[in-house]
């Protein structure tokens, strides 16, 4: 899998759309992950493109 391509700016102020915490990149699983401990949902990330809808989201194990 190739590493996620996203802009260092949309980063910046990304957020989770359920809590509103930041969001990290996790490259291996091509998704952007919620850093709140208590929320944790990771988003995926198609194309290069993030699908921030909750319903689309991972939940944590």
């Amino acid at each position: 899998m190739a590493a996620v391509k996203l802009d260092p700016s949309f980063l910046e102020i990304a957020a989770c759309p359920q809590c509103h915490a930041p969001l990290r990149e996790d490259d291996d699983a091509q998704e952007l992950v919620c850093t709140a401990a208590d929320c944790g949902l990771a988003y995926p990330v198609r194309d290069d493109i993030p699908v921030l809808l909750i319903d689309e989201a991972r939940r944590p194990a």
